[in-house]
């Protein structure tokens, strides 16, 4: 074949294959592109040698949970509610969190803490192969006692390298991300770490919406019009729901080495994570007095080892004077009643807003017969998790949302050869120095693992193994 023949038909070819990818490509990255990141979970445990100063014998402090984190596992925080986009085309992720940790320590003698730290909202987000975690954190500076609020400060890099983020599933999953504090994120720490510090891994898990098919028309569609806006209950509550997740450290006790045990939810009781609800509320309202009775659905039943068995169903709240009780029928082994008076709150606010009244995590203590129900664990006056209301006064009244910790996928349980690998490179020194349990951290630039379900990318979940301290009882914080 000639030369001038055959670099012209190069040339064609190479012009129609252009042509042909540039006609595919664009719908490709289109539908890829600006994918709704909506329910999900972060596992993290800030840094576990903190957790252990705090709570041990020279602060001797304490961690609460607030906006719904729970703890999972030996001494990790779970967060939950992810919202964020991804980009498959790309490998852009960004995803935030909802609930926070609040840590105190030292504490003086008019009641303040030396050591005061607030860690909440944190966010995810990777790009160009670099990967950063933000947090909102109110800390108390060592040493001045100044307190400071900052809002997403880039607290911790992430390595992501040799993750292959690019993919069209329907979930993220990033597992054991090696996490180090930043300059900007020490500073905020109030003091208590330099930059570079390693702190407690990572790990991600969130559900990715479908891309959005392109509408046939542009031609809007008209809005049904309501025959009735609101529909007027006098008095009666058109709906609600109790979110109470009893006590941390005794959902911790039931599930932990002792107990070995677990709970079970039934007649349309949901599981929040770090609560459980107990919906379809009834009962009345009085907007005067800004008092309230209602009784929910639900039941929630923890069984394990040591005879534990107990069952707590029908529950009510009343609200008289600003004074709260919650009640529920309670069966053990050794105690079963009605209407048993549980916990005690303060009920300052009633007054509805957008027809809706709502506590949102009020403290609530232990009274005399929720300790006699939880078989002397507690004493009466124990702090218990606490509690949050929502009445609905009309029918188009919306209740708050339940926590969403997303789908229940989890990594692969067959290590592959690469995760074999990454474990026995473990870098054993940088371990032993930044993490209070021995945990492995991953060497950079391995990374950790992806999952991209119904796509093609999987790769590897380091499994962390901890050993918890046996307790004979649930700790009493």
């Amino acid at each position: 074949m000639p030369v001038r023949l055959r670099a012209l038909i190069t040339a064609v070819c190479v012009t129609a294959l252009g042509a042909l990818l540039g006609a595919l490509l664009p719908a490709t990255a289109a539908h890829a592109a600006g994918r709704s990141v909506q329910g999900g979970r972060l596992d993290w445990g800030i840094k576990s040698s903190f957790q252990s100063y705090v709570t041990g014998p020279i602060a001797k402090g304490s961690y609460s949970l607030t906006g719904g984190a729970a703890t999972v596992g030996g001494s990790q925080f779970r967060f939950h509610s992810a919202t964020g986009t991804y980009d498959g085309g790309t490998g852009s992720f960004s995803s935030s969190f909802s609930g926070g940790v609040h840590f105190v320590g030292h504490k003086e003698d008019d009641g303040t803490y030396q050591l005061d730290l607030t860690i909440s909202r944190p966010t995810v987000r990777i790009s160009g192969g670099s990967g950063t975690l933000y947090v909102d954190i109110i800390s108390k500076v060592k040493g001045t006692g100044a307190v400071t609020t900052s809002s997403q400060v880039p607290f911790a890099s992430l390595s992501v390298g040799g993750i292959d983020m690019l993919g069209g599933g329907n979930a993220v999953q990033l597992n054991n991300l090696p996490a180090t504090l930043t300059s900007q994120g020490a500073q905020s720490f109030a003091g208590y770490y330099t930059a570079g510090t390693a702190l407690d891994p990572v790990s991600l898990s969130v559900d990715v919406q479908a891309a959005a098919k392109p509408k046939a028309s542009s031609t809007p569609t008209p809005t049904p019009t309501k025959s009735a806006e609101k529909k007027e209950t006098s008095g009666a509550i058109a709906n609600g729901a109790v979110d109470w997740g009893v006590r941390r450290t005794f959902r911790e006790y039931v599930t932990g080495d002792i107990a070995q045990g677990k709970w079970t939810l039934s007649s349309g009781a949901q599981d929040g994570g770090a609560l459980f609800r107990f919906p379809a509320g009834k009962g009345t309202y009085k907007k005067d007095a800004r008092s309230l009775e209602a009784e929910f659905e639900g039941a929630v039943r923890f069984t394990g080892e040591q005879g534990l068995d107990l069952l707590l169903s029908g529950l009510r709240v009343t609200v008289e004077d600003a004074r709260g009780t919650l009640y529920a029928d309670v069966t053990s082994a050794d105690f079963t009643g009605k209407k048993v008076a549980l916990a005690t709150f303060t009920a300052k606010d009633l007054a509805p807003k957008s027809d809706l009244v709502a506590l949102t995590e009020v403290p609530t203590k232990l009274t005399a017969q929720g300790a006699k129900a939880f078989g002397g664990m507690y004493q009466a006056g124990t702090a218990m998790d606490p509690l949050s209301l929502a009445v609905a006064l009309t029918d188009d009244a919306a209740l708050p949302a339940l926590p969403d910790l997303g789908s229940s996928t989890t990594a692969s349980e067959s290590p592959s050869a690469l995760e074999t690998a990454t474990e026995a490179k473990t870098d054993t020194t940088e371990a032993a120095a930044n993490t209070s349990d021995g945990a492995p951290v991953l060497p950079l630039g391995l990374g950790a693992g992806v999952l991209l379900l119904g796509g093609a990318a999987l790769a590897f979940a380091v499994r962390r193994r901890r050993t918890r301290t046996a307790t004979a009882v649930p700790d009493e914080d």
